[in-house]
């Protein structure tokens, strides 16, 4: 569904003559067809999603290394294709939401937690895959004010 919505999009974009949206749809779409040559099989919407994700991290980290090269020109140009990106990524939770299913998810597994205390990372975020930036679960995590 989100690969169908990526290809209309990518013919609005065209017919728009919208360029950066299109090269960026184009991209994405290019990431998700490689990523299915190399599974061999048709991906789901969830695996599209990470595959999504992939290319906003990419284009973050992208953005951190443009400014402290004061490549602002640049930096600029890959925060409007970061905002095409985004579209098509599920609204991340808050801080708050994120800490509230952290306490749900440690009371929901809280004999598996006793046994090994480590496996409330993994159980965190196989659940929030998708929904929270991982490196915000781990602070969270760590902090254990949770």
């Amino acid at each position: 569904m989100i690969k169908q919505k990526l290809q209309q999009d990518q013919i609005t974009a065209m017919k728009a003559h919208e360029q950066v949206r299109l090269d960026t749809i184009r991209y994405i779409i290019s990431q998700i067809n490689n990523k299915e040559i190399n599974t061999q099989k048709e991906l789901s919407d969830a695996e599209i999603i990470t595959v999504i994700q992939k290319v906003k991290k990419e284009l973050n980290e992208s953005i951190d290394s443009f400014v402290k090269g004061s490549r602002i020109d640049l930096a600029e140009e890959y925060k409007k294709q970061l905002v095409v990106v985004m579209a098509y990524l599920p609204p991340e939770l808050t801080l708050k939401e994120i800490k509230n299913k952290i306490i749900e998810l440690k009371r929901q597994n809280k004999d598996a937690i006793a046994k090994n205390p480590k496996a409330l990372i993994g159980i965190v975020m196989r659940t929030l895959r998708g929904t929270a930036d991982p490196a915000l679960i781990q602070k969270i995590l760590q902090e254990s004010s949770v």
